[in-house]
């Protein structure tokens, strides 16, 4: 997985990966909290279908702690099946 594009305020630069297996084990980094949990997840479904899938998660100042965001933004990340 890798940030492609952010937007606002963002706690990891674009070219950040996060690398995962298929039992979910995962080394890297592309955003922290909830936001990293769904991509682990995504990128278990891109393993099992091989097709690659385009991220996109934003937030409002007001929850962006909730969500794992420093402060509000958004952020696309590209989910792809390597090997």
């Amino acid at each position: 997985a890798t940030v492609v594009e952010t937007w606002g305020s963002a706690p990891r630069p674009v070219g950040s990966h996060l690398v995962i297996d298929a039992h979910g084990n995962f080394h890297g980094s592309v955003s922290g909290g909830c936001v990293e949990g769904a991509v682990v997840s995504e990128a278990i479904d891109v393993i099992d279908s091989g097709k690659a899938r385009m991220l996109e998660f934003g937030v409002a100042d007001e929850t962006a702690w909730q969500v794992g965001l420093s402060c509000g933004g958004r952020i696309k990340v590209y989910v792809e099946r390597l090997g």
